[in-house]
């Protein structure tokens, strides 16, 4: 959608008695790496970032669902964020978007900027006086920024690595941000990194619309951190699928979602129980049993739990059937 000239000018009048902004001692920094994709395949839009500096995706990540998403970084205008979405939304392009925040924003030559649409149109911007090694690479797709790296060779780095990566987008996105770390990353160091990812279209429910939103705010190892985390909030969709598959009465389908959470997650023991529940509820009680069993052993009130199931109806199993559980 193309907005008439008057429209932009009228866009740039408002955000310029608003937002217009000489940096300030009191601006935050966020010195840092980031990445801004589309998935071609299912639409998802998503932000990564790691840095040096506390909490950095609060503070560089911005998306909405059916809108697009935004990285502000280096001497950050924290307003960049919700104010280029609204852009976004409004019919601009990023590139137009990125030009109009800042055209009213006198900090511009120490700001760090990517911006990308529904489309996966990009627009990114780096600073005259952004802090070396800094720059940034617009691909198909994507963005990929940074600024005080340890060198030149960083966003590179993670351009290719992005570019010939598969999976998901927060998995592909972690591992450009793995390869600018193994290129030198920050030249301070690591501190915390973050993964936003919202859907393409928007379901008009906001709760609804973000698909990856992860946060590592203070670790020695964020990348590693956040990888592990990542592994968990996959296992946990596949939970989430299991549960609606009970739902609808499909236990077959069911246990394949919660096994394969469980081998993305082996060791943790809820996970274990509704696969076991599963189990029972499809007719195979002997294996369900031996996983009560380990499960029990380790943590009594899950066996305090399973009478209470029979209430909810999400466990269907004889009376009978249930004492040979709770006797374990």
């Amino acid at each position: 959608m193309k907005l008439p000239i008057v429209m932009i000018l009228v866009l740039i009048i408002n955000f310029s008695g608003i937002s217009q902004q000489v940096y300030a001692k009191k601006d935050p920094f966020a010195h840092t790496y980031s990445i801004v994709a589309r998935d071609t395949v299912t639409g998802e839009m998503g932000v990564a970032v790691q840095s040096h500096w506390f909490s950095v995706g609060s503070l560089v990540a911005w998306g909405k669902a059916g809108v697009g998403v935004v990285a502000t970084q280096s001497f950050i205008n924290l307003s960049f964020g919700p104010r280029g979405l609204s852009l976004l939304e409004n019919g601009l392009s990023p590139k137009l978007a990125m030009q109009t925040l800042l055209e009213i924003d006198e900090g511009r030559d120490v700001r760090q900027l990517a911006i990308l649409d529904v489309y996966g149109n990009v627009g990114a911007y780096t600073g005259k006086n952004c802090i070396e090694a800094a720059g940034h690479i617009i691909g198909d797709n994507f963005s990929v920024q940074a600024n005080l790296m340890e060198k030149n060779t960083v966003w590179p780095a993670m351009a290719e690595a992005f570019k010939n990566s598969k999976g998901s987008l927060a998995e592909r996105m972690l591992i450009a941000m793995e390869a600018a770390q193994n290129e030198g990353g920050d030249i301070r160091g690591k501190q915390s990194v973050a993964i936003l990812v919202v859907k393409g279209k928007s379901t008009g429910n906001s709760w609804e619309d973000k698909v990856v939103d992860l946060r590592v705010e203070d670790n020695e190892n964020p990348l590693k951190e956040m990888r592990r985390l990542l592994t968990i909030h996959t296992a946990y969709e596949f939970m989430n699928q299991g549960d609606l598959a009970v739902e609808t009465g499909n236990n077959v389908l069911a246990k394949e979602h919660y096994m394969n959470a469980q081998k993305l997650n082996p060791d943790n023991l809820e996970m274990k129980y509704w696969y076991a529940v599963t189990l029972a509820n499809n007719g195979e009680l002997a294996e369900a049993k031996t996983i009560f069993k380990e499960i029990f052993k380790q943590n009594s009130n899950w066996k305090t739990l399973t009478p209470r199931l029979i209430k909810a109806k999400l466990l269907t199993i004889s009376n009978k059937q249930l004492e040979e559980i709770i006797k374990l």
